[in-house]
């Protein structure tokens, strides 16, 4: 049932747009928000984000956007976000992630991981150049870039935390985690991609190591945590 819902959710262009708006959001986003992006009737908005939740494609949250609490702080607002994606929406199904399955089961052991790792690094310029945005300098402004990119191409993702040489970013739609959920052995092209894909909004390139939090990745009732470590670059600019 989810499926189908799911699929006319996205099948419909007025929800579709709405899908993807949010999802280029680094937080939830509100029926008013929605309203005067598309410059709709609040209760429009607000109808047609709640036949996104019923598909399963956006969940709901309250909050107070005005950080006051207590007596007169008014009542919280209705807020929707992106739920964690762990299984890709296709139809037909296209079975792509037993491909992948295959694949890394044919690859033999020496300089595997290595491999898969260009693998990630090749594909995070792709959606590099899909996405069309210019470097910027800093690693926090280029891991933010990278997060408007994978917005604009239709998945969620944002900056939670950073230092001068280290990035952490959260992700409910991670583009490469229903894989890496079905194949664990695929990490490594996850963890490849988003080197690559910070590293393409810097005006150098510069080496740096990924940790995922596995426990985050394959729980499918939480955002993945993605940890970049950025090598000190002595030619540093920013």
């Amino acid at each position: 049932m989810f499926l189908v819902d799911a699929l006319s959710g996205i099948a419909q262009p007025e929800l579709r747009e709405i899908v993807v708006f949010v999802r280029a959001h680094a937080g939830p986003v509100s029926a008013d928000d929605v309203a005067a992006h598309f410059r709709l009737h609040r209760s429009v908005a607000r109808g047609r984000l709640e036949r996104l939740v019923e598909a399963g494609l956006l969940d709901v949250t309250f909050e107070r956007r005005t950080g006051r609490t207590g007596p007169g702080a008014g009542r919280p607002a209705k807020l929707y976000g992106v739920p964690p994606e762990t299984t890709a929406l296709e139809f037909p199904q296209r079975r792509y992630a037993q491909l992948l399955g295959h694949l890394l089961h044919a690859m033999p052991d020496e300089d595997r991981e290595l491999a898969l790792t260009g693998v990630g690094v090749d594909f995070a310029q792709d959606l590099a150049d899909a996405a069309g945005l210019a470097p910027t300098r800093g690693i926090r402004s280029a891991a933010e870039r990278a997060c408007a990119a994978l917005g604009k191409l239709g998945f969620q993702a944002a900056v939670t935390d950073a230092a001068e040489n280290t990035v952490t970013i959260t992700t409910a739609t991670c583009p490469l985690r229903p894989l890496v959920m079905a194949n664990p052995d695929a990490a490594p092209i996850d963890r490849g991609m988003w080197m690559g894909l910070v590293s393409a909004y810097l005006p150098r390139r510069r080496p740096c190591s990924v940790s995922c939090e596995t426990r985050d990745c394959l729980d499918e009732h939480a955002s993945c945590r993605v940890v970049l470590d950025f090598q000190t670059d002595p030619l540093k600019t920013d």
